[in-house]
C-alpha cells in the first residue's frame, strides 16, 4: 500500500538537513515525500527539485524574544499558514506529518492535528520555541539528547539524529588529494558553522605558527571570512567545502567546531574527537553551549569557552585532545544512539503503519 508522508522545517539548514537524510530511506520503504516550507527560503533552496520530492509552500511568521513591529504582523501570518497547509493536508492525505521545527513547521503542525500523526523531532538539548509549540500538537517527539527526555514528557522517545548518509562514503585517499596534504602529519579540520566563526577565526590564525608545526590545517573560514594573503605550508583555507566534505572528514584527526546539534553528532558519528566551541548565550538561546556541556560529560569532546578563547587556550585544548583522542573515540564508540536515522524511520514508521490500520478499520 501507498504511504504518504509530509515533512516540514526550515529557517535554517539545521532545520533542513536531518530531513535530507531521511529521504533516501523514505523513499526506500515506498513513501511518496511531499516538503512543506516557505518561498524563498533555505528549505526550498536544499529541498526543490531533489528526486521523488513535492515541494509546497506557506507563510509563516517568526517568534521574536525581542520587541518588533513585526510581532504584531506576523501572528496572522501563522493564521494564513494553517489555512494554507490544511488545504495542502486535504490534497495530499499523508500518513504521517514529520517536523524539523523552525518557524515554518509551526503551521503545519497545528493543521495536521487529528488529520494525520504527527511526529516531531528536536536536534538540540533544549527544545526551541517553535518545537514547544508543535509537540502540543505532536503524537511522538523525538529527541537527540537523552537528557531532552525530562523536558518534553510522555511523548518523548530517544532517537538521537538522523545523519547524512553520504558522510559514511568519505575516502581518505581522495580527502588528501584534494587538500594536497601528504597525509605524514595529523591533520586539523576547523569549522565554524554554515556562516563561519569570526572569533574562532582569529584564534586559529593567532595559533597558526605553532599549530602548523605539528598538524596540516584545513580551515572552514566561512563565506567571505577567508584572509587573503595568508599561504603557508600545511594550511588550506575554504569558505566552506561540499561535495568533497565525505572524503575530507575521512582524512582529518582531530576537529575545532561550533556546537550546533548536526555537526557535533556527525562528529560523532563519525568518530572525530573535537574541541567545541559554542556560540555564547549574548548571541543565541544557549542552545550550543547546552549541547558542548553534554558532549563534555559524556567524554565526546572537550569544552571551550568563547570567552576563554585565546590563541593560547586553543592550543592547550588542541594538544590535550590529540594526547587523549583514543580515549574520546572509545568513549564515541559505546553511544547507541550515535546516527539516529534509523530509530526516527522506525517511529515514522509505526506512525504510518498505525493511521492506515486505523483507515482499514
Amino acid at each position: 500500500m501507498k504511504k504518504i508522508i509530509l515533512m516540514t522545517g526550515g529557517g535554517s539548514a539545521g532545520h533542513v538537513t536531518p530531513n535530507i537524510a531521511l529521504m533516501p530511506r523514505l523513499a526506500d520503504e515506498g513513501f511518496d515525500i511531499h516538503y512543506v516550507g516557505m518561498a524563498g527560503s533555505i528549505e526550498q533552496k536544499l529541498v526543490q527539485g531533489r528526486p521523488g520530492v513535492t515541494y509546497h509552500t506557506i507563510t509563516s511568521g517568526k517568534f521574536r524574544r525581542y520587541f518588533s513591529w513585526k510581532n504584531f504582523t506576523d501572528p496572522f501570518r501563522v493564521v494564513k499558514g494553517v489555512f494554507q497547509a490544511k488545504r495542502i493536508i486535504r490534497s495530499v492525505k499523508p500518513d504521517v506529518v514529520f517536523s524539523k521545527g523552525g518557524f515554518v513547521s509551526v503551521p503545519v503542525c497545528i493543521a495536521a492535528r487529528r488529520k494525520a500523526p504527527v511526529v516531531v523531532h528536536e536536534s538540540d538539548y533544549t527544545p526551541g520555541l517553535a518545537n514547544r509549540i508543535g509537540a502540543r500538537f505532536a503524537d511522538t517527539v523525538c529527541v537527540t539528547f537523552s537528557d531532552t527526555l525530562n523536558q518534553v514528557g510522555a511523548k518523548g522517545v530517544h532517537t538521537g539524529t538522523p545523519i547524512r548518509p553520504e558522510l559514511y562514503n568519505g575516502k581518505r585517499e581522495k580527502g588528501l588529494e584534494f587538500l594536497g596534504f601528504k597525509g605524514d602529519r595529523p591533520i586539523l579540520l576547523v569549522m565554524g558553522g554554515s556562516l563561519g566563526a569570526l572569533a574562532v577565526n582569529e584564534a586559529v590564525r593567532g595559533a597558526l605558527k605553532t599549530l602548523t608545526v605539528k598538524y596540516d590545517i584545513v580551515h572552514l573560514c566561512g563565506e567571505g571570512k577567508m584572509e587573503p594573503g595568508l599561504d603557508m605550508a600545511g594550511y588550506a583555507q575554504y569558505e566552506y567545502i561540499a561535495s568533497e566534505l565525505p572524503d575530507v572528514f575521512a582524512a582529518v584527526d582531530i576537529v575545532i567546531s561550533r556546537a550546533g546539534a548536526n555537526a557535533v553528532f556527525e562528529l560523532l558519528a563519525l568518530k572525530k574527537p573535537a574541541v567545541l566551541i559554542p556560540l555564547p548565550a549574548s548571541s543565541s538561546r544557549g542552545d550550543q553551549i547546552h549541547n558542548a556541556g553534554y558532549f563534555a560529560r559524556k567524554g565526546y569532546a572537550l569544552y571551550l569557552k568563547q570567552s576563554e578563547l585565546t590563541a593560547d587556550t586553543l592550543l592547550d585544548a588542541v594538544e590535550e585532545l590529540f594526547n587523549h583522542r583514543l580515549e574520546f573515540v572509545s568513549a564515541m564508540n559505546a553511544e547507541p544512539a550515535a546516527d539516529g536515522t534509523e530509530k526516527v524511520l522506525n517511529v515514522i514508521k509505526k506512525a504510518a503503519q498505525n493511521r492506515q490500520g486505523s483507515n482499514n478499520r
